[in-house]
């Protein structure tokens, strides 16, 4: 049996495999109940992980609420913040679409009972000695290396340039298509279902009976307690449009298949600003909400080579978007992705959907009265940010995890200074003559306005070794010189590169390289 031809990718620099290991290994990410085998999509965030998504979570915050960002007219934007219940009303859903609509195409597979999302898939088309052909599912994500090693198990001959389609566009174009193809884990042919669709909001029950009358869902975004306190914060606060409301919070998802680390969960969090604005000046401000967060991430320490802008087609849009200026996604460059890119951020244009949804099944009229015109009133539009909080960090361990043979670590992670979980680390020569006595002076100095490690024992080369692997930008240590003079040793991360300075001028040494 001979395969057609495929596309090459290229091979990513940096494994994914490298960076999961090194993410448990120093305390980043956990698999969730891991002593008990763990449960699929689900992430516990280790000493070091809580560090860096806190980090993430406040600076999105001032950037976008604390001090916001410039507009169009030289003035700081409006920007209030809530943070909403993660149970709302069941009807909510309803009216948002999510318990009509929130849904994937699934198949599943007779033999090996798996289930996977039909437009994740992708198929191979494979020619039979008679000239026949038949088919190979894989993962979307699947590279060379693995379906060459897919065809081996299979006993099939592997050639680099075969024709690959999407599994959806080949269910509905080639005739019995089930009937000739082989599922992505399995052996036999004809072992898939037709496509079914599956909700994927998590289920539970308000109060002391398991009842239809009960039950209520965990949200699967955090967009829809923003639209439900829109009228809340009308009333409550000096907001004129436009303004914005920010939330960062836990979403939950049912996925079928979670997948790529903590890219793809069933738990994650949001960072979401719904930017209220005239329908008119829409396309004004999704332009402008692009750029500023594009910048943000940059700022961050993502390249430019790792960041692309691009427009949903029209048939990935969501229903709120189809309407209007549809959604343009900030995209990364992800080890499992590369050469392609995977979502980072969405800034869609969600028209005056949710809030007229929200108007006709609850009552409650959602318009803006102009206070400087009561007779123009109007529902108005919304550009919707929205960026995964998780997501982002994977985005930063990746972007930061630097392999490196000529130091002992083999590795290091090249956070810039201002998100790194750990600003400086203090470390004293020798566990005696008086180094610890003077390193813990300073790390009591430093400690009420940086996050800086005291690092007393094991050798001067392991403690560098473990803070280059934790991404710590500087390492100050004490020695016999200190004891003498009162001066560290400042050692670079990057650089490896060292200096003496003062040990008063430690804080503002830092100070200064934190806003570089």
């Amino acid at each position: 049996m001979q395969p057609a031809k495929a596309e090459t990718s290229q091979t990513a620099t940096k494994d994914m495999k490298d960076i999961v290991a090194l993410c448990k290994r120093r305390g980043f990410v956990f698999p969730a109940s891991d002593i008990y085998g763990g449960i699929n999509g689900f992430w516990d965030y280790g000493p070091l992980g809580v560090e860096l998504k806190n980090n993430l979570r406040d600076l999105w915050w001032r950037r976008m609420v604390t001090c916001p960002p410039i507009g169009p007219d030289g003035h700081p934007v409006q920007i209030v913040g809530v943070d909403s219940a993660i149970i709302q009303n069941p009807k909510a859903w309803v009216a948002s679409g999510h318990v009509g609509g929130f849904s994937d195409p699934m198949v599943d597979c007779r033999e090996t009972k798996l289930r996977y999302r039909e437009d994740k898939l992708k198929a191979m088309t494979v020619v039979d000695k008679k000239g026949d052909n038949f088919y190979i599912a894989f993962d979307e994500d699947a590279d060379q290396e693995i379906i060459q090693k897919r065809l081996k198990k299979l006993g099939i001959a592997y050639e680099a340039n075969a024709p690959m389609g999407a599994f959806e566009k080949m269910y509905k174009d080639v005739p019995n298509f089930l009937e000739k193809v082989i599922g992505p884990d399995a052996s036999k042919v004809g072992t898939l279902t037709p496509p079914k669709q599956f909700n994927l909001m998590f289920q539970t029950y308000v109060g002391a009976t398991a009842d239809e009358d009960s039950k209520a869902y965990l949200r699967p975004e955090t967009a829809q307690g923003i639209f439900l306190n829109y009228k809340n914060v009308l009333d409550s606060s000096r907001v004129k449009i436009p303004f914005g409301i920010a939330q960062i919070g836990k979403a939950f998802r049912n996925e079928v298949n979670p997948r790529n680390f903590i890219f793809r969960s069933r738990e994650f969090e949001q960072m979401e600003l719904e930017w209220f604005c005239h329908k008119d000046d829409a396309a004004k401000w999704q332009k402008f909400w692009f750029e500023e967060r594009k910048k943000f991430w940059k700022d961050l320490g993502l390249s430019d080579e790792n960041l692309q802008m691009r427009n949903h087609d029209s048939d990935e849009l969501s229903h709120y978007a189809k309407a209007g200026l549809g959604t343009a996604d900030i995209e990364y460059k992800f080890p499992f992705t590369a050469p392609g890119f995977g979502e980072l951020e969405g800034i869609a244009h969600r028209c005056d959907f949710d809030l007229t949804q929200h108007q006709q099944h609850s009552g409650e009229k959602m318009e803006y009265i102009d206070p400087d015109d009561p007779k123009n009133r109007y529902i108005p539009h919304v550009i919707e940010p929205a960026a995964g909080l998780t997501r982002g960090v994977l985005a930063l361990l990746c972007e930061a995890f630097t392999p490196d043979p000529n130091r002992p670590s083999g590795v290091y992670l090249n956070f810039h200074p201002k998100i790194a979980p750990k600003k400086a680390a203090i470390l004293p020569l020798m566990a005696k003559d008086g180094h610890p006595e003077k390193a813990e002076k300073l790390y009591m100095e430093l400690r009420e306005e940086f996050p800086v490690d005291l690092d007393i024992k094991q050798n001067i080369g392991k403690r560098y070794a473990r803070q280059d692997e934790i991404g710590t930008p500087f390492c100050f240590t004490i020695d016999n010189d200190t004891m003498n003079d009162d001066t560290v040793t400042v050692r670079e991360r990057n650089t490896m590169a060292q200096e003496r300075i003062s040990m008063s001028k430690v804080a503002e040494y830092l100070r200064t390289k934190m806003k570089v």
